[in-house]
């Protein structure tokens, strides 16, 4: 009965779906003249592929957008390494993500946009590229593209499965949980964050013996390679910072600069060498901050004009993408945003503890709650949680004058990653392996 009842209202959801097509056509249009969609190839959002398929057994993997592409790599090295024969497709919605991703994919992986989960642009892309099996990363819930996939014999997976509080309690509403639980019942494996996202998807019916934990894959950081001149430029800003103080808040969103820079004007008082370095989570946003504080007559080094830090400037904008990981390793001290108010849910410190920062964050940190509690268990020094202004900069202010905290800090944060961090590919591989390779793809 409530299989039928999902069937049902995926029926109505696909009807739906088909008659706002036109209207979704147009959005994307105008999406692209706002610059918010690839110029050349925005048709690839519609189901339209650019590229043959090639010969051959097929992967697909699709992530959103730059954190859980970048994720998603490690598996796609891993796979390839394993299993040579087979031809992997990578797809990603964001253009940011695109413009990150699209330097770091091994040779030979065909990289194209998602195509929306509008019925034609669906179906279009899996009569195109036909797929053995699908990874689909963290949250993507998409019915049109599971339940077209599931008819074709196509086994999806569903790896660093995560589900917010917000979008748990829509999906187990009378209404929506008939297709949720349709839906998950067509996965082969679902490989959650943690105990809690687990009981999630078994509350939303998803089938027990498909839900098995690996680890979670932020923490299968890699480095990229970055070009001969930005790897001169971030060697040049290592030794320009090498006689100053240094601190960076990562990944601030909107409204937070104003805690960060409200912070770096009390220290620089007490450390008139001291340098913060602020990374917006949108590089327009750090356009911004730098135009307000040159209004202000503060002198600002940006980043996308590999400006020096000349005597006199304290503050250093990154306003590009893809280089934050490099970043890490030129201050002693993150302060990871999206976490200082209460609509944000965090981001990933991991990096920052990997690069052997001292890492501290705010409380709202959402899904990321898992990743802070586990490296707090392992070792409690290696996260700061700190609830504003005053917290952070008492924070800050300990941390600049005891070298002992800050490099016990440093340490701990690393130590937690090691710890975490190890056999979590070898464990996704495995179960990949176990779950669809061996039954998909003999």
């Amino acid at each position: 009965m409530a299989r039928e009842r999902g069937k049902l209202v995926y029926m109505v959801y696909r009807a739906l779906s088909y008659g706002l097509s036109p209207m979704v056509h147009l959005h994307v249009r105008w999406r692209r003249v706002r610059g918010l969609e690839h110029p050349l190839r925005w048709p690839e959002r519609l189901g339209r592929p650019s590229l043959p398929r090639p010969a051959g057994p097929l992967i697909w993997f699709h992530a959103v957008s730059l954190g859980e592409g970048i994720a998603a790599i490690p598996v796609i090295k891993c796979c390839i390494e394993r299993r040579p024969d087979i031809n992997i497709l990578m797809t990603t919605t964001t253009l940011s993500a695109f413009t990150v991703i699209e330097n770091q994919l091994p040779s030979g992986v065909i990289y194209q946009f998602a195509p929306l989960d509008i019925p034609a642009s669906v179906d279009t892309f899996l009569g195109h590229w036909k797929p053995n099996a699908i990874m689909l990363m963290e949250s993507e819930l998409w019915p049109n593209l599971i339940i077209g996939a599931s008819k074709s014999g196509i086994a999806l997976v569903l790896l660093n499965a995560r589900m917010s509080a917000k979008s748990f309690n829509s999906w187990s509403g009378p209404l929506l949980l008939p297709l949720a639980s349709l839906m998950l019942s067509k996965f082969s494996l679902i490989s959650p964050l943690s105990t809690m996202q687990a009981l999630r998807f078994q509350l939303l019916q998803a089938p027990p013996f498909i839900i098995n934990f690996s680890g979670d894959l932020k923490y299968a950081t890699e480095t990229f390679d970055l070009s001969d001149v930005d790897k001169r430029s971030i060697e040049d800003l290592r030794v320009q910072l090498e006689s100053r103080r240094v601190w960076m808040a990562s990944s601030i969103h909107r409204g937070e600069e104003e805690v960060m820079l409200g912070v770096h004007k009390v220290l620089n008082q007490v450390h008139p060498d001291i340098v913060t370095i602020v990374v917006p989570r949108n590089p327009q946003h750090g356009q911004e901050i730098a135009q307000e504080l040159q209004k202000e007559g503060v002198s600002v080094a940006l980043r996308s004009r590999d400006d020096k830090l000349m005597p006199g400037t304290n503050i250093y904008v990154v306003d590009t993408l893809g280089e934050l990981r490099y970043f890490y390793r030129l201050t002693p001290i993150a302060v990871i945003g999206g976490s200082f108010f209460p609509d944000l849910t965090g981001h990933n410190i991991s990096e920052a503890a990997a690069a052997g920062c001292a890492v501290l964050t705010g409380h709202h940190v959402g899904h990321f709650a898992h990743m802070v509690q586990e490296m707090k268990r392992l070792n409690p020094q290696s996260v700061l949680q700190v609830s504003g202004k005053l917290e952070l900069e008492k924070a800050l202010g300990e941390l600049f004058r005891n070298s002992t905290v800050l490099e016990a800090r440093r340490a701990a944060g690393r130590q937690a990653f090691h710890a975490l961090s190890r056999g979590v590919i070898e464990n996704v591989w495995n179960l990949l392996h176990s779950h669809v390779f061996r039954k998909s793809l003999c």
